[in-house]
């Protein structure tokens, strides 16, 4: 069985409104995130190793990081091919902003929407008329989950 196939099996057979899957998911965001805040901060560099290696860098299982790479698989620009993953097997996270932003505005994804502005800083230096529309659809939608919760206390 490929590390895709355990991934998806284990992570979407839990509930995340039972304890064990609450406790699953609000882990696997957290470090998530961590992963985007790291990538985001400096664009130019691209981050890679084998897929052991990165988990390792990020404190993470390989179940895990295969999780992520599923993820940011149709971000990147030279895709990974995730289904074929093995451990020892070489990665890179070199992403395309501009399909990035479209995917975190796609996800609905809260714990993504309050990365640090700081961490757009260097897209947006370079950013293009599409990449603004990407995030101002991405900032919008951040001010209405932002509403929504205020609304609901």
């Amino acid at each position: 069985m490929s590390l895709l196939t355990e991934w998806r099996e284990h992570a979407y057979s839990l509930d995340d409104r039972t304890p064990e899957g609450k406790e699953f998911w609000l882990d696997y965001f957290q470090r998530e995130k961590a992963i985007y805040e790291k990538i985001l901060e400096n664009p130019v560099e691209i981050e890679g190793g084998t897929v052991k290696e990165l988990a390792e860098k990020y404190d993470m299982s390989i179940e895990l990081m295969i999780g992520f790479l599923d993820g940011i698989e149709d971000s990147l620009i030279v895709p990974n091919k995730v289904d074929e993953l093995e451990e020892d097997s070489q990665v890179a996270l070199g992403y395309d902003p501009e399909k990035l932003y479209m995917n975190m505005v796609d996800c609905n994804a809260e714990w993504l929407y309050t990365l640090p502005p700081v961490s757009y800083t260097h897209l947006r230096a370079h950013e293009t008329d599409s990449y603004l529309v990407c995030r101002l659809l991405l900032e919008k939608k951040k001010k209405t989950k932002k509403n929504k919760k205020e609304n609901k206390t």
